[in-house]
């Protein structure tokens, strides 16, 4: 998905069901460091562009995109963009 075609931007509780698919478990409240500003916050509070295929994730702080989630016909795909850590807290 490109950002321009994004159908909503949303927080990240919304991408919780993409990242159950992933993670196997709620990842809202877990810490992420973006690697392009430093700035830790947790997922739930992340900025998100979503359309019924895919969750552009994208930092607060900065808008840089952290990871994006892709829902396809045989699964769901993880990209990493600039996430440089997760901590939990």
């Amino acid at each position: 998905m490109r950002a321009e075609n994004a159908t909503s931007t949303v927080d990240g509780n919304a991408a919780a069901g993409m990242l159950w698919d992933v993670f196997g478990t709620d990842v809202t409240a877990l810490v992420g460091v973006c690697g392009g500003c430093g700035a830790a916050a947790p997922f739930a509070e992340t900025i998100v562009e979503l359309d019924e295929a895919a969750a552009i994730v994208r930092c607060r702080s900065c808008t840089h995109t952290l990871f994006t989630v892709l829902r396809e016909d045989h699964g769901t795909r993880l990209m990493m963009g600039v996430l440089h850590e997760i901590v939990r807290e």
